[in-house]
């Protein structure tokens, strides 16, 4: 296996290109986890801890650009995540355990689209975007449609995550994320995360997304618009909890069979718009 140290974007996109087989290496937290346990063997790790750029937060006035180095810590502190944007910092606070999150960074979870871990989930809930570079430049490319399989997106082999656009969201909008596991610092058996917008007590728009239900976050837009237009009533959020449960795809593992995954969905949806609601979040 070759080894890496690029100081520039150009330059990490031009290794990839040059190898076959070839993998960004962010923190490390999963990847060397997985190299270890004989399930990745890249020709060459390209590693992205020298360029600079990667480890930016810019702020605008239509959200937040966070790097892709960004460790979960540092999205875990900081305070401009609010609102709409509060989802991914509340997904960064609970992922895993302090060692971890002192480890992983945003690209990293992103890239490496593990099913089963809290920020993918978090950022199809903040409809947030990805800058993607490669040979020909730069692109812009919605984080929903960046996922397609298990630990498997649309990068090209010869591209790499710059950084991640999270939105402002809807004037007003709360986000929250909740997981449920068997012990803390264990991966969920269900996780959910949600934006909402409310106009007194009728919610105006609603976005949520399931993790650990199939191969990429679960999202669907036909349980976000049972919610819209409703007081967010025991029935409403039961039958939008439904249309996710049927749309699931979990599997049967040590943390839950996909039956109980399933019947997990609306109880853990209420339970996250309950806590959205509460003052603290608003």
């Amino acid at each position: 296996m070759r080894y890496a140290e690029p100081q520039t974007v150009e330059e990490g996109v031009a290794l990839l290109a040059s190898t076959e087989h070839a993998r960004c290496l962010a923190g490390g937290a999963s990847l060397v986890a997985m190299m270890h346990a004989g399930h990745a063997a890249p020709a060459m790790l390209v590693s992205l801890h020298r360029i600079q750029e990667l480890s930016a937060i810019t702020e605008t006035p239509e959200g937040l650009w966070v790097g892709a180095m960004v460790r979960h810590r540092t999205v875990a502190a900081d305070t401009r995540l609010r609102g709409a944007m509060r989802v991914v910092r509340s997904a960064a606070e609970q992922l895993a355990h302090p060692a971890i999150r002192n480890m992983a960074t945003v690209g990293g979870s992103v890239g490496l689209a593990d099913p089963n871990t809290e920020i993918p989930v978090a950022l199809v809930a903040a409809s947030a975007q990805v800058e993607v570079a490669g040979p020909s430049g730069r692109r812009l490319v919605p984080v929903e449609s960046l996922f397609v399989d298990r630990f498997q997106t649309s990068l090209g082999r010869d591209e790499l995550i710059t950084r991640i656009f999270i939105p402002r969201g809807p004037e007003g909008a709360v986000g929250h994320h909740l997981r449920f596991s068997r012990v803390s610092g264990d991966y969920p058996t269900v996780s959910i995360s949600l934006v909402l917008a409310m106009e007194g007590a009728t919610c105006r728009q609603a976005r949520v997304a399931v993790g650990c239900c199939g191969p990429v976050p679960l999202h669907v837009a036909a349980a976000d618009q049972r919610l819209v237009g409703t007081p967010l009533g025991e029935q409403d959020i039961a039958e939008a909890g439904q249309l996710l449960a049927r749309a699931a795809s979990p599997v049967d593992d040590v943390r839950g069979s996909a039956e109980y995954r399933r019947l997990l969905i609306p109880r853990l949806l209420g339970r996250a718009v309950s806590l959205a609601r509460e003052p603290a979040h608003g």
